[in-house]
């Protein structure tokens, strides 16, 4: 596996004390471009680890790829920073909706790749499926204790799908939607279901994020961050159990919370 970190000597200053020279660990950031049916498509700005499941899990959450049956081959030359995925269907829509496009490890999608229509393309989740408010607090200890890049550089968003027993998958990347989007890869890729599942990230919860489980179909979304306007209007109407703040024993409740059983 790559190393997900590199060293670098800084110069640490603190007030009232002489300056001290120290190794610093900093998390790895580079290009990752994904070329599908021959055509460029985007380029990422990410932490090059799982690159493969971050292609094909872009690909599903932007609507491309629905299953691995349609994938024909898939090849990453990480240290290029390329992936080349050929579909059983060249439909050449990607081509004219994407063009070539580079997305920030900041802010995430530029325009093209959202659309407000997407709410309305995406079904409401139906899943009965419920969850304790205690089995929420354990999976999120858990994933804490996942986060080890973080743990080293401070420099990295998480993303894990959980079930009602355990974290199945985890993923760290520079970016949160990043992460998300690896998370997708590892479901396209185990051919799990989700409407059971449980998804954790540590980042901002926005409109995006969202979107992304309904696309997948999952009921609940839990993060250590705070959530947007728009992410819980949608949360609201497409049935999700949204919640934000999700710290210690504490976390709000934004949508749905009628998936979280009542303690006492």
């Amino acid at each position: 596996m790559r190393e997900m970190s590199i060293e670098k000597k800084v110069l640490v200053l603190r007030e009232g004390e002489a300056a001290e020279e120290t190794v610093d660990k900093l998390v790895l950031e580079a290009p990752f471009t994904i070329f599908l049916n021959g055509s460029e498509l985007v380029t990422l700005l990410c932490t090059p680890e799982k690159m493969d499941r971050l292609a094909l899990g872009f690909l599903k959450s932007e609507g491309l790829l629905q299953s691995p049956e349609q994938v024909e081959s898939l090849r990453v030359r990480e240290e290029e920073g390329i992936a080349e995925v050929e579909l059983k269907d060249r439909s050449p829509l990607a081509e004219r909706i994407y063009g070539k496009r580079a997305i920030t490890s900041g802010c995430g999608k530029g325009t093209v790749f959202y659309h407000a229509l997407d709410s309305l393309r995406s079904n409401p989740v139906r899943s009965k499926t419920t969850v304790s408010a205690q089995q929420i607090r354990e999976h999120m200890q858990r994933f804490q204790e996942l986060a080890t890049v973080y743990k080293a550089t401070g420099g990295t968003h998480s993303a894990a799908l959980a079930d009602l027993e355990q974290v199945l998958f985890f993923c760290e990347d520079i970016g949160r939607h990043n992460a998300v989007d690896k998370i997708v890869g590892e479901c396209l890729l185990a051919g799990i279901s989700l409407e059971d599942k449980i998804l954790l990230t540590s980042g901002r919860l926005s409109s995006e994020i969202l979107l992304k489980a309904a696309k997948l179909q999952l009921p609940v979304v839990v993060s250590r961050a705070a959530p947007t306007s728009l992410c819980v209007e949608l949360a609201e109407k497409l049935q999700i159990t949204l919640i934000g703040f999700a710290r210690g024993r504490r976390m709000n409740i934004y949508a749905c919370p009628e998936r979280i059983k009542p303690e006492g």
